[in-house]
C-alpha cells in the first residue's frame, strides 16, 4: 500500500503546485491594486464613447447575422482540418458527408447574404 501511494506523490504535488499558483494569480492583483478609482474610470463606456441609450435596446439583427457568419466559418474550418488529414482513409463516404456538410453551411451563408447581413449601408 506504501508503494502504491508513493507512485501518486508526483501527482499531488503537481496538483498541489497548480493550487497554488492558482490561487496566488487570484489574490495578488487583490493586495497589490491601486483602489482609488476616480469618476472617470467609473463611468460606463462603450466602444469609444460614452454610452448614450438605454442597455436594453434593441440590437439591429445585422449584428446577431454576422455572429452566425462567424460561427459558420469557424465550424467549417474547425471540421475541415482532420477530415483533411484523414481523407485517404475516409473513402467515398466521408467525401460525400463532407459533401452535404459544406452544402448546409452553404444554404446558411446564402440565408446570411439575402437578409443584407454582409451589407453595412
Amino acid at each position: 500500500m506504501n508503494q502504491l501511494l508513493l507512485d501518486y506523490l508526483p501527482l499531488v504535488i503537481f496538483i498541489a503546485v497548480a493550487l497554488g499558483i492558482g490561487l496566488a494569480l487570484l489574490l495578488v492583483p487583490f493586495m497589490i491594486a491601486y483602489k482609488a478609482p476616480d469618476p472617470e474610470k467609473l463611468s460606463a463606456y462603450e466602444c469609444g464613447f460614452n454610452a448614450f441609450d438605454d442597455a436594453r435596446m434593441k440590437f439591429d439583427v445585422r449584428f446577431y447575422l454576422v455572429a452566425i457568419l462567424f460561427i459558420i466559418f469557424d465550424l467549417e474550418v474547425s471540421f475541415l482540418f482532420p477530415w483533411a488529414i484523414a481523407f485517404g482513409d475516409l473513402g467515398l463516404y466521408g467525401y460525400w458527408s463532407v459533401i452535404i456538410f459544406l452544402g448546409v453551411l452553404t444554404v446558411g451563408f446564402i440565408y446570411e447574404w439575402r437578409k443584407g447581413a454582409l451589407e453595412w449601408d
